[in-house]
C-alpha cells in the first residue's frame, strides 16, 4: 500500500504547526451561569419563607430561670414576648428592656433564641445589703445603692439602714454637699468591706454624716466605723481588735492605724 504523497506530508505539518483553536464560551456556560443564579434565589426565597412564613420556626413557649423572689409568671408577664410571632424576627433587646423597666428587683437578664420554637429568659435579680424602713414597709438596697423594691417584712439577715443626718452644724453641711443618695451609697459601701463575722452580727448601719458611719451589732455592740474610706484597713483592724479585747463593747476604728475598744 503505498504512503502519503509529498502535498499530503506538507498539509499536514502545516495543520500541526499552526496556532491552536481558541475555545468558545457559548451558550452552556451561560445557562449553567443562568441555572445557578436561579437556584440561589429559590433557596434564599425558601430560607425566608421557613423563616418568617411558615409555622415551623414561631414562638411557642417562654422558659425562665434564675428566679428567687419573683415568679416565672411574673417575668413571663412583664417580658411580654409575642408568642405565635417568627422566632427570628422576636426582638430580644426589646424584651430586657421591658423587663429592666417592669420589674425593678432584675439586675441583669438574658434573652436567647431556644430553636426551633422557644425563648428563653435567665434572671439575675438584685440582692439586698441593706434595708431602709418606711413605715411598716421595707426598702430594699443592693450593693450599688439602688432601692429596687418595697416589701412589707424586712429580709432576714440584712441589716437595716438609718439616716441621721443634722438638720444644722457639720453634719447638715454634709447632707447639702453629698446628698442623701450619696449617704446611702457610703453606707452600702461600708457594709460590703465588713468582715464576713462582722457582718452577720451587724444589725443596723447609721448615717450621721459622711464621715460619720456606725454600726450595732448584736449583743449590744458597737462600732464607730467612721467614712466610707480604708473600708478594708478598717475591716483587718476591726477583726484584731475584737480578737485582742474579746469582752468591749465598744470599738472604734474610723482611724485604723489607731484603733480603740473599750467597755465590757
Amino acid at each position: 500500500m503505498a504512503g502519503p504523497t509529498t502535498a499530503e506530508r506538507g498539509e499536514r505539518q502545516q495543520e500541526s504547526s499552526g496556532p491552536p483553536r481558541a475555545r468558545r464560551f457559548g451558550p452552556p456556560r451561560l445557562r449553567t451561569i443562568i441555572i445557578l443564579a436561579v437556584a440561589l434565589v429559590l433557596v434564599t426565597v425558601g430560607v425566608l419563607w421557613v423563616l418568617y412564613g411558615s409555622n415551623w420556626l414561631r414562638v411557642e413557649q417562654v422558659s425562665v430561670s434564675g428566679t428567687r423572689v419573683l415568679t416565672p409568671a411574673q417575668v413571663r408577664e412583664a417580658a411580654d414576648v409575642p408568642v405565635g410571632d417568627p422566632l427570628a424576627s422576636v426582638d430580644t433587646g426589646a424584651i430586657a428592656a421591658r423587663l429592666a423597666g417592669k420589674l425593678p428587683r432584675v439586675d441583669e437578664v438574658e434573652v436567647e433564641r431556644s430553636w426551633p420554637h422557644g425563648i428563653t429568659l435567665e434572671v439575675t435579680e438584685r440582692t439586698p445589703v441593706l434595708v431602709v424602713q418606711k413605715g411598716r414597709k421595707f426598702v430594699e438596697v443592693d450593693d450599688e445603692g439602688v432601692r429596687f423594691a418595697t416589701v412589707s417584712r424586712a429580709p432576714k439577715g440584712v441589716p437595716a439602714l438609718t439616716l441621721e443626718p443634722a438638720r444644722s452644724g457639720p453634719a447638715a453641711a454634709s447632707l447639702r454637699r453629698f446628698g442623701e443618695d450619696r449617704l446611702v451609697r457610703e453606707a452600702v459601701r461600708v457594709a460590703g468591706d465588713l468582715p464576713d463575722a462582722v457582718a452577720r452580727r451587724t444589725r443596723l448601719v447609721t448615717v450621721r454624716s459622711f464621715d460619720d458611719i456606725s454600726l450595732e451589732l448584736s449583743g449590744d455592740r458597737t462600732v464607730a466605723w467612721g467614712s466610707g474610706e480604708l473600708g478594708e484597713e478598717k475591716a483587718r483592724s476591726l477583726t484584731a481588735l475584737m480578737k485582742a479585747t474579746p469582752d468591749a463593747r465598744h470599738f472604734d476604728v474610723s482611724v485604723p492605724t489607731a484603733p480603740a475598744s473599750s467597755g465590757s
